[in-house]
């Protein structure tokens, strides 16, 4: 009865891998490695009840909390991602990925600001994310500050 537990548990492995590889939609991804997780923790099962104690158990409990954890976080990211690119295909992602440092460096080099001004001009950090304002530009618009009460002056 144990070969057959293990041979169950090494074809759902199986099966986890070669979805995993084979596969470029995201989520079947996540599914497939969750068929990994799967077989594991059905390999567990069976030797933790071949030798008569509860380590498989719990194994294979701690193995499920770790999936479902696994797969609240890939949700979260699919979700992220698809809205970033409108698609749950992986190659399309490749344009997410960070650069070389060599290629960085070469490129931050020329791009480097040659004045000595306090602050950067949004072209002199290339292409790298900007985030989203939140409130008004300091350096577009200045706020002025009352002197004595340390309070801004004209903003309703």
């Amino acid at each position: 009865m144990m070969k057959i537990y293990l041979f169950m548990g090494a074809l759902i492995f199986g099966c986890g891998v070669f979805g995993f590889l084979t596969r470029r939609n995201l989520i079947l991804m996540f599914l497939s490695l969750e068929l990994m997780l799967f077989g594991v923790s059905l390999n567990f099962i069976a030797f933790g009840n071949q030798n008569g104690n509860l380590g498989g158990q719990t194994f294979a409990i701690l193995i499920l909390t770790v999936a479902a954890c696994e797969a609240a976080l890939a949700l979260a990211l699919i979700v992220t991602l698809y809205r970033s690119c409108g698609s749950l295909d992986v190659n399309i992602w490749q344009s997410l990925r960070e650069r070389d440092d060599s290629k960085s460096d070469t490129q931050s080099a020329s791009t480097a600001p040659t004045d000595d001004s306090d602050h950067q001009s949004e072209d002199s950090y290339g292409d790298l994310p900007k985030l989203t304002p939140a409130g008004h530009d300091p350096l577009r618009f200045p706020v002025q500050v009352d002197s004595q009460r340390h309070e801004p002056v004209g903003l309703a």
